[in-house]
């Protein structure tokens, strides 16, 4: 299982593929793998058949996951990309830390 540096509901943006430079949220994290699911990167074509969930089979866009090591987690003010490291925050706990600015993002 690989250190992960983003959650899920993070903001991030996307620093190595063909969807260079877009944002997105996370939807889904795979600790197992290393890669993450963000909404509108990634977006591939499904063909399905219908079934009793989806009565209209079709084509339908489905985000696929892309690896960890290609996102950045975006610091909610300033909207900037950064890195992050782990610190102890104020109770104790492990939060979070901007290498950029130095705040706590969690």
């Amino acid at each position: 299982m690989a250190k992960q540096h983003v959650k899920k509901n993070d903001m991030v943006v996307v620093i190595a593929g063909r969807d260079k430079g877009k944002t997105g949220k996370v939807l889904e994290v795979h600790r197992e793998t290393g890669r993450v699911v963000v909404e509108g990167v990634s977006v591939v074509k499904r063909h399905t058949k219908p079934n009793q969930r989806d009565r209209v089979g079709g084509i339908i866009d489905k985000p696929a996951p892309i690896d960890v090591s290609n996102v950045l987690l975006l610091e909610v003010q300033t909207g900037k990309p950064t890195r992050t490291r782990v610190g102890v925050g104020k109770d104790g706990k492990k939060v979070r830390i901007s290498t950029a600015t130095g705040k706590v993002l969690d």
